[in-house]
Formats: C-alpha cells, sequence, structure tokens
C-alpha cells in the first residue's frame, strides 16, 4: 500500500502542523503506517514548544513531491563487462528482445552502450585482410564463436591479426608473425606451411576434414588447430564479432542519478539517440535504465493537502502529485485536479477543530498527547478564543480536548501565545517570514504577512526597519503590493504597514500608511476579504 503524506502549507504554523499530526494519526488507527505527517517549511517558535510540550514528534521534512527517478519501478537490467566479445551482446539482444545492451566496468559503472546501430555496424564492417585482427581471447571463447572443435589447443590466449588464404601461399606467409592466425580450407599443403611457419592458430573452414599430419606438426610446433563448418567469408565476419564489447560501445550514453526529477529525465532521454539513459546509484553503479516506455508510467505521490487550498501555499511539485483528499477552513484557492477528491472545507476557526470533530464523532478519541497538540492548534489559529473567526465548533472541540489531554485551556493558552510572541533575539526579516501568504487578488500578486506581537509600541519603534523589509521582500517576490499586520491580542486590533504603489495603497484605505485597524484580528476573516473587495471594485473602474 503506497504511503501517502499529508501536508500543511509552505509557512506551518501549530494548527497546520496540529492537525497534520492529528489526521495522521486518525487514518493510521485503520491503515497503520499508510498516512505519513509532513511539512515543506521550517517549524515555527510556537509550533516547536508545542511538540516539546506534548513529547510528540514533528511531521518529517519533504521539500517537494515532485517525482524523481526513484520512485519509478524498474525492470531487470540486462547489461554486459566491456571486455565480453560482441557476438554475447548480440546474443542477450536476441534472446531477451531488447535494443540496447549497457556496457559497464569491472565496478559496475556503466561506460558505454551498444545499441542496434552499433552491433549492425561490427557486423558489416568490411572485411580487409590486412586489418581483420582478433584481441585477446581465450581459445575457447573463439572456438565458440564460430561453432569450431578445438583439435590442438596450443596457446589458451589468441591475439593477433587474420589472414584469409586467398593470395598466393608465398605472399601470405610473408606478412604473418607467430602472433597470427590463418583461415584456410580443404588444402593440406597449404596447411602444413602454416604449421611450419609457427604461426599463433589455424583456422580450417569449410567443414574440411583434418588430417593426422596436420595435428601431429601442430602439435610440435604449438599451434592451435580449430575446424568449423563456416566458410572463409562467414568466419571474417564472426572474427569482426569476437571485438570485445568496449571496441564496439557507443560512449556517448546519458547518465541520470535517483535524484533527477521526472521533467529532466523526460528531456534527457527525448534528446539521447538511444531513447534511453542509464540510471546509476549513488555510487556510480548501475541500477537501472530509463526508456520512454518507463517514463509513461504514472508516478504521481498521493498527497493530502490541510489547512490550505491554494497552489502557492503547497509544498513544491504539487502539480505533479496526486492530490487525493483537501481538508480546510480558508477561502477557496487555486488548486486544480484531475480527478473528483474528497474536500471538506468549513469556515471554523482552525483545521485542528475539524480533525478533533472527526476524532468526537467516530467515538474513538485520540491519544492524549495528541489531542494536546490538536488543543494548541485550535488556541493558536484562535488566540484563545478570542478571534472573530472562532465558532461555537471551535468551542466544543476545546471542550472535547481539554478532556481527553487533561489540560487546561485557558493556561495552555497563555503559554502558547507567548511563545509566539518571543520576538527576541530574532531578525525582522525572520519575523515577517514566519507567517507568511501568498493571494492572487484582482490580478495582483498580494503577500500579507502577520506578526503578534505583545504591544503596539513594538512595532512603532521599528516603522522604518519594517518599510525597508517590506521593500525588500516585493522586489525579491516580484509581489505588487506587500502587507504586513501587527496584531495584538490585548487591544483586539492590527497595525498594518505596506509596500507597493504608494497612489494604490493610500487609495486603498483613504490615507497614507501605516494604519491603525480596530477589530482585526484574523487575516483570513478580517483583512482579506475587506481587501479583495476593495481591490475588486478598484479594478473594475
Amino acid at each position: 500500500m503506497t504511503p501517502i503524506c499529508i501536508f500543511g502549507h509552505q509557512k506551518p504554523d501549530s494548527d497546520s502542523i496540529a492537525s497534520v499530526i492529528g489526521y495522521a494519526e486518525f487514518l493510521n488507527r485503520d491503515f497503520p503506517g499508510r498516512a505519513i505527517p509532513a511539512r515543506c517549511g521550517e517549524f515555527d517558535p510556537e509550533s516547536r514548544w508545542m511538540l516539546r510540550r506534548f513529547g510528540v514528534a514533528g511531521p518529517v521534512l519533504v521539500e517537494s513531491v515532485e517525482p524523481r527517478l526513484s520512485d519509478i519501478t524498474y525492470k531487470p537490467v540486462f547489461s554486459l563487462h566491456e571486455d565480453v566479445p560482441t557476438i554475447d551482446v548480440a546474443a542477450l539482444m536476441a534472446k531477451e528482445g531488447i535494443r540496447n545492451v549497457v556496457i559497464t566496468d569491472k565496478a559496475g559503472r556503466p561506460v558505454g552502450m551498444i545499441g542496434e546501430h552499433a552491433l549492425a555496424g561490427a557486423y558489416l564492417r568490411k572485411i580487409h585482410i590486412s586489418e581483420l585482427t582478433v584481441t585477446p581471447i581465450p581459445v575457447e571463447t573463439l572456438a565458440r564463436i564460430l561453432s569450431a572443435e578445438i583439435r590442438v589447443a596450443a596457446r589458451k590466449i589468441l591475439e593477433g591479426r587474420v589472414y584469409i588464404a586467398i593470395d598466393a601461399l608465398h605472399v601470405t606467409l610473408a606478412k604473418m608473425t607467430k602472433n597470427d592466425i590463418a583461415v584456410v580450407g580443404d588444402d593440406e599443403p597449404a596447411q602444413l606451411a602454416f604449421i611450419s611457419a609457427g604461426i599463433a592458430c589455424l583456422i580450417i573452414a569449410e567443414g574440411a576434414p583434418v588430417g593426422d599430419r596436420v595435428l601431429s606438426e601442430a602439435k610440435k610446433r604449438s599451434v592451435s588447430v580449430l575446424s568449423t563448418d563456416l566458410d572463409a567469408f562467414g568466419v571474417g565476419k564472426m572474427i569482426n564479432l569476437t571485438l570485445p564489447a568496449r571496441e564496439v560501445m557507443e560512449t556517448e550514453v546519458p547518465v541520470l542519478r535517483f535524484d533527477d526529477t521526472l521533467a529532466r529525465a523526460r528531456k534527457v532521454v527525448s534528446s539521447s539517440k538511444f531513447r534511453a539513459a542509464c540510471v546509476v546509484a549513488k555510487e556510480g553503479t548501475l541500477a537501472g535504465v530509463l526508456t520512454r516506455t518507463t517514463l509513461l508510467d504514472d508516478v504521481r505521490k498521493p498527497v493530502i493537502l490541510l489547512d490550505h487550498n491554494e497552489a502557492s501555499q503547497a509544498v513544491e511539485g504539487i502539480g505533479e502529485a496526486e492530490i487525493i483528499e483537501i481538508i480546510d477552513h480558508h477561502r477557496l484557492g487555486t488548486i486544480t485536479t484531475l480527478k473528483p477528491i474528497r474536500f471538506l472545507n468549513d469556515p471554523v476557526g482552525s483545521t485542528s477543530t475539524i480533525i478533533a470533530m472527526k476524532f468526537r464523532d467516530s467515538g474513538r478519541p485520540p491519544t492524549k498527547a495528541v489531542a494536546g497538540i490538536l488543543l494548541c492548534g485550535v488556541l493558536s489559529d484562535t488566540l484563545g478564543l478570542r478571534m472573530s473567526t472562532t465558532t461555537a465548533t471551535d468551542r466544543d472541540a476545546v471542550e472535547y480536548l481539554a478532556k481527553v489531554s487533561s489540560e487546561d485551556p485557558g493556561a495552555l493558552g497563555i503559554e502558547l501565545l507567548e511563545q509566539g510572541m518571543d520576538l527576541s533575539g530574532v531578525s525582522l526579516a525572520t519575523i515577517l517570514s514566519r507567517d507568511t501568504k501568498v493571494f492572487d487578488l484582482s490580478g495582483q500578486k498580494v503577500i500579507i504577512s502577520q506578526v503578534m506581537v505583545p504591544s503596539f509600541s513594538w512595532n512603532t519603534v521599528r516603522a522604518e526597519e519594517i518599510q525597508k523589509e517590506l521593500l525588500a521582500l516585493q522586489e525579491k517576490s516580484g509581489a505588487d503590493i506587500v502587507f504586513a499586520l501587527f496584531t495584538s491580542v490585548m487591544d483586539n486590533a492590527s497595525d498594518c504597514y505596506g509596500a507597493g504603489d504608494p497612489d494604490l495603497l493610500t487609495a486603498i484605505f483613504g490615507r497614507p500608511l501605516p494604519v491603525h485597524l480596530d477589530g482585526v484580528m484574523s487575516r483570513k476573516k478580517d483583512f482579506l476579504p475587506w481587501l479583495g473587495e476593495t481591490l475588486r471594485t478598484f479594478a473594475e473602474k
């Protein structure tokens, strides 16, 4: 059963982390190990404290769900060592019905490939008597290739030029050395003459008889004798196939690694003359062969998305994944799927509330630790049930989770919010990036960051620095507008800073930024809908 990764958004907060852990436990009760809690960003201080407080392991970091070569199931790899005769490559191709054979070195690393084209070239290569040679080859191997019988095995290894005796005998003999091979037919005087010359091997072709005198002389002079039914032309052709694979193979074979993406692999394979590529393991050894057919396999990773439904907030590579379910409490976003999925979008204060209700309705409560985690998720996203997004369902979830976890939600909420508002020793750029979301509003790319502060004096004394950071973020991200909400729970309000077209920003708020927004606590409910409607009105004018 393929594991399913459950993700929150790219800037995971306590609710995102808690709901992922909770839903994984909920699903794994019936299918142990099926669901994997995952994250695609770093923990913020609040969620890190939450995990330590309840002794729960955090979701695993998965930076991308884009399919990689490690996700493909490979068929058995057909490869041969670079020293094997080319004819063995041809035999393997014929036996297995394959078009390419990978050639490897002693360590198992791919060094080349022999395809049908290279094999045909080796077989059809024009034979020149002065160029026909054998590289070091065992006499038994040569006999196997020529379908020959070894009549005298004087030398174990043969290496030298091969002469087919079609010239005058004395002309051929004048060219030969003690390492060379002669191919003759039914001509005993010629056979004896070559043996007397002390060559390395005599190949008697066309099924010609081999006389006792020939065998006796060959043994005396340590000349190997092979007899074959092939004619001289056939012997010449087959000797071409005694060449080791390394001399026939093509070396410009593309190599990919397991961590390469399928997108890159498709480009490499399509541009390769083999229409294939070697896939190697970490140490460089051959692990598989990738073909166009292999790339047709569906290797989309199954994922469940929680606490978001916008592609800009999702894990990298979400467009190449198989989304099977979404659970959220935000506005409808831009994610699309290839087929129908389960989609639960409930306008409550937190995704953790939705997961808590799943446990309650099933009659099977979460573990005590996970109940505590989910309780933190609800309290964090609703600011201790003070946010305008808080619903009766959120209060029911807190009551249920408090009972299961044996926690005081009031005390826990205060501890949690103190952790979230601990801004000491952290750069402003980091603080602004902790809880940042990207939206497309009436064709405008809008980034909204939210920071919880103990009092508005914190941001007031840093107003100039905040403005510089927002301008830098706008330039780096290419956003049209960047906002930062500094929210005080005690004051039930937010201060809003921004970067963008000054005239547009002034038009939106009716006065220059920063502005104080009474009653604005929730980016999702209090600020975003108003901003989206305002920008839509401007766009229609």
